[in-house]
């Protein structure tokens, strides 16, 4: 494709996708009750893209039987069958029809790193706040040990781990959720620094409320915000950790579909002018971009910030 046709039609793809968004936002206000109506009349455009995209991928995620016209890793025909009824966007390096591949990688790439990010969360928040609270000698001990995990590049360790402990889908979610788990411990914690400092935490200790009190009770529903936000970008993060560590072999394994294995295993057909291995990594690339719409628009409004 020219430079001359990539002028013409990417402000097409972008009008249409901002429509599309903002007929979804009216879909939305019209089905929901009158206050969630009133949140979403606040939702800018990109916003609105992004909550449509997510939903597409969702559904996709959900229902891949339903959708999907074949099974999951069922040969069907000879390797790189070119894009035609039955196969609508061809057939991969193996004969395996490349759309419902797309179709159950949305189920697994991003159930799997939805699962990881909430274990990082569960784990990075609650021993972050834990942290902050108790201070002294425990928090210099947790803070330590945090600081050597994170200064080990993230996809090295990734692949160590990996390589000694297998590349299950198990021991896939507890190694990046371990790693993930660190920068989200960084966050919680310093956000509750500012949080453990004012009066209405001594209030309560003088109260004698417990630990378990004071994290869920006290200092957690004032620290949702940035960490609502922080899920979105780990989430993103954690999601490309999946497609780069699929890439390379060690992420999720055969026969099981991925995207970043998609690309890798139709990667040589970018030699002959072929754009289907560039397809999961658009997936890839429209739900972070989506993904990071929805989260800025949640931040901005968290922030309290005027347009």
């Amino acid at each position: 494709m020219s430079l001359i046709s990539v002028l013409i039609w990417l402000p097409i793809v972008v009008a249409v996708s901002l429509g599309a968004g903002w007929l979804f936002r009216q879909t939305l206000i019209r089905l929901v009750n009158a206050p969630t109506a009133k949140f979403l009349r606040t939702a800018p455009l990109t916003a609105s893209f992004g909550m449509l995209t997510i939903t597409i991928y969702v559904t996709c995620a959900v229902f891949a039987p339903l959708i999907a016209p074949f099974g999951e890793s069922e040969i069907l025909s000879a390797s790189f069958e070119p894009w035609a009824a039955p196969y609508i966007l061809g057939t991969d390096n193996l004969g395996r029809d490349v759309f419902t591949r797309l179709v159950y990688g949305a189920r697994n790439t991003v159930g799997i790193a939805f699962l990881i990010t909430a274990l990082a969360f569960v784990a990075g928040t609650l021993l972050g706040i834990y942290s902050a609270l108790k201070g002294g000698i425990i928090d210099q001990v947790v803070g330590r040990l945090i600081d050597v995990l994170m200064a080990i590049p993230s996809l090295i360790f990734s692949l160590l781990m990996l390589t000694i402990f297998g590349t299950s889908v198990i021991s896939l979610v507890l190694v990046i959720a371990t790693i993930d788990s660190t920068r989200v411990f960084r966050l919680a914690r310093s956000v509750a620094l500012n949080i453990v400092q004012l009066d209405y935490i001594e209030a309560a200790k003088l109260r004698g409320e417990s630990t378990v009190y004071l994290i869920t009770r006290e200092i957690l529903p004032n620290a949702t915000a940035p960490l609502a936000a922080e899920f979105g970008l780990r989430f993103c993060f954690v999601f490309l950790m999946i497609s780069s560590l699929s890439f390379l072999g060690l992420g999720l394994q055969p026969p099981t579909a991925d995207w970043g294995s998609m690309v890798r295993d139709n990667a040589e057909l970018i030699s002959f002018g072929d754009i289907t291995p560039l397809i999961p990594a658009g997936a890839i690339a429209i739900l972070t971009i989506a993904v990071n719409f929805v989260v800025d628009w949640l931040l901005h409004r968290a922030s309290g910030l005027k347009d």
